[in-house]
């Protein structure tokens, strides 16, 4: 169906990526201070200019003009960085000023190394992973220079405003197109929409919290996911607390930079708390700061800082969950909170530190969604977690939905049922390790609907939603199961309560849209689409909802509109194919059409199914609805609801195919 037509689960952080980034307004300070040699001038400028395409505003002593008084600005300049990059070389390394300079910025824990020539920093700073420059090239997209970016970039907290990381995908990555995950969010329309009412919220419940990405100050860019994953895991621990409230990654991930104050924050979030920290990890100890701010006033309830061998990361996450539930509950009631856990760690968890880091690691990358080399890697990461303790359930869930994205993102035929299967099998082993983690139930539900095995996904979706009423992911997944089962009142309570646990995640808002189009309230599915192109304007697949609604009311004209907007070809195109037919350009549709199978092949006939139906075309319908269920296309989750679909719905052969796949 037009309004999606694959069914793919995207996964959180994709805040990262740098083209949603807002764009400067005007001339902005120094935020990063270079410290060089002077003798190394000329390896200098080809760094600076990197940072500064990157989008940073880079203070180096050829800024100074003649006469002015050194020492003082320089002090000026290092105090106010956001960043201390230094170069370390032979010339540096035996130089005073240099090592004046790196030392204030070791102290305040915004230092980023680099070596120019191979050299070791002088002593002292050993400690601090070095980004190794002395082969790169000065390009922005080297992978050196990346390195470089996003270490500026994390103790900027924000993402650099040029693109600082690869964009690549795969023409089209349908990870982001269908399933039910914490997905895009919110970019700079999202704010404007929050700032303008749209989305408004009441009095927040006494006991709801958001946990903020806890901030990276270990000097090393790529010991992000660490922080960013233990931020994620304390979030689990607090949402297995049946009272309380926690706002899920998505939308909390939207105040990474913290611009904001704690009062106008909580306020978005629609939370009475906020649980900010950061984490220092050097070695194999871990560092971390948590501090639980009450909303309403801005002060601090609880703070605590905890220093532990990194085997030990998993105490510090139930000390901090427990430590927060208790401040909480002590403020709004005197009853006893319920426990967070049973045992030493989380439900499908471990207490292997090797085991722990290689699944933070994957859950990064595959985050990331760039492209099918770094999807592999991430399902790397995951058997290497699975190596290092195979009792690992979550890592078990993370590989299938890993192994699933691969068959519906880069696969076909043979190939693709193979890792379908291995999906089911990496599921149901993450349910026989964890049967009470609602994530495993999901990835199972996930995995066997992709495998278009629509009856036996129900019971995995139904548990997940039992065990996962706290987390907004697994809700909206449930939800468009529901809805594209035909149980709509299901649907429509599990978004509502995603709603309110993701306030400033696009995607939930495009579900609120998609369960409505699937139950045929088309007046109803526009207004949620809208809201969440206000939150985010480059969401993929969101004009094309719009466009199918239109089309169904028969505002004919609005919905080609519609269709022309949409990013995805894979969407955009089948819709003005349709269009263009009942405006009576015959040539522009078979263009369309024609268009749509060049570049997408047999990915997209179940689209080109849709077209044919609409064309009034029978057999070429059906025809394409043979081969998709050969090929597994897994657009076929949608066939039972498809209003494109209707003039075969009356078809033996249509009957027969809903009832192979379960529907019926």
């Amino acid at each position: 169906m037009l309004y999606t037509s694959h069914w793919i689960e995207p996964e959180a952080a994709l805040d990262k990526r740098p083209e949603d980034a807002p764009k400067a307004a005007g001339p902005t300070p120094d935020t990063v201070f270079l410290s060089y040699s002077h003798e190394d001038e000329k390896r200098a400028r080809p760094i600076i200019q990197v940072l500064e395409q990157a989008g940073f505003s880079v203070w180096w002593d050829g800024k100074l003009g003649g006469g002015e008084r050194f020492s003082r600005i320089i002090e000026t300049a290092l105090e106010g960085a956001k960043a201390v990059v230094v170069l370390w070389s032979q010339n540096s390394v035996v130089s005073g000023w240099v090592q004046d300079e790196a030392a204030r910025g070791r102290d305040r824990h915004c230092l980023v190394p680099l070596s120019i020539d191979g050299c070791e920093p002088p002593l002292g700073f050993r400690q601090f992973h070095v980004i190794d420059l002395s082969h790169a090239k000065a390009r922005t997209d080297s992978p050196e220079m990346q390195n470089l970016i996003r270490a500026v970039s994390a103790l900027h907290a924000a993402t650099p405003l040029a693109d600082a990381a690869p964009a690549k995908s795969p023409g089209l990555n349908r990870r982001v197109l269908l399933g039910g995950g914490a997905t895009l969010a919110v970019i700079a329309g999202g704010l404007a929409a929050w700032k303008s009412g749209m989305l408004g919220a009441g009095r927040p419940p006494a006991g709801s919290i958001a946990v903020l990405p806890f901030r990276n100050i270990s000097g090393d860019p790529d010991q992000a996911y660490f922080s960013d994953g233990l931020s994620a895991e304390v979030r689990a621990e607090l949402a297995r607390n049946a009272q309380l409230q926690v706002a899920a990654q998505a939308s909390s991930n939207v105040f990474r930079d913290r611009t904001e104050d704690a009062k106008s924050i909580s306020s978005k979030l629609g939370v009475s708390y906020l649980l900010d920290g950061n984490v220092r990890r050097s070695g194999d100890t871990v560092r971390v700061v948590a501090e639980l701010i009450e909303g309403r006033s801005g002060f601090d309830r609880w703070s605590q800082t905890f220093e532990r061998p990194i085997a030990d990361v998993f105490a510090v996450q139930s000390e901090i969950a427990g430590a927060v539930a208790g401040a909480i509950f002590s403020a709004v009631t005197a009853s006893t909170p319920a426990p967070g856990r049973n045992g030493p760690t989380r439900v499908g968890g471990t207490t292997n530190a090797a085991a722990y880091d290689s699944y933070l690691r994957g859950k990064d990358l595959f985050s990331l969604g760039i492209d099918e080399k770094s999807d592999r890697a991430a399902l790397a990461l995951f058997d290497a977690a699975i190596g290092a303790d195979p009792n690992y359930g979550a890592a078990h869930a993370a590989r299938s939905r890993s192994l699933a994205t691969l068959a519906n993102v880069y696969a076909q035929g043979d190939t693709r049922r193979a890792l379908y299967d291995e999906a089911v099998v990496a599921a149901n082993r993450a349910v026989t390790l964890a049967p009470e983690l609602a994530d495993a139930q999901s990835a199972l539900g996930f995995a066997l609907f992709s495998r278009l095995e629509v009856r036996n996904a129900r019971q995995p979706y139904d548990r997940s939603k039992e065990l996962g009423a706290g987390d907004a992911d697994v809700l909206n997944r449930f939800a468009l199961y529901c809805a594209r089962t035909g149980r709509f009142d299901d649907a429509r309570a599990a978004i509502t309560r995603a709603t309110a646990l993701d306030p400033l995640n696009a995607r939930v808002f495009w579900s609120v849209g998609a369960v409505e189009y699937a139950a045929r309230r088309y007046s109803e599915s526009i207004p949620p689409v809208q809201r969440a192109l206000a939150l985010n304007p480059k969401l993929s697949s969101a004009w094309a909802a719009i466009g199918a609604s239109q089309l169904l009311l028969g505002k004919i004209d609005a919905a080609g509109k519609s269709f022309a907007a949409e990013p995805s070809s894979l969407f955009g195109l089948p819709g003005i194919a349709i269009v263009a037919q009942r405006q009576g350009n015959p040539a522009e549709a078979q263009a369309a059409l024609a268009r749509l199978v060049q570049e997408h092949g047999d990915n997209s006939l179940y689209q080109q199914a849709e077209v044919y139906a609409q064309w009034g075309d029978r057999d070429k319908a059906l025809a394409a609805l043979r081969e998709a269920r050969a090929d597994f296309d897994s657009g076929l989750i949608l066939v039972r609801n498809d209003p494109l679909l209707d003039p075969l719905r009356m078809d033996a052969e249509f009957l027969r195919l809903l009832q192979d796949l379960g529907f019926a």
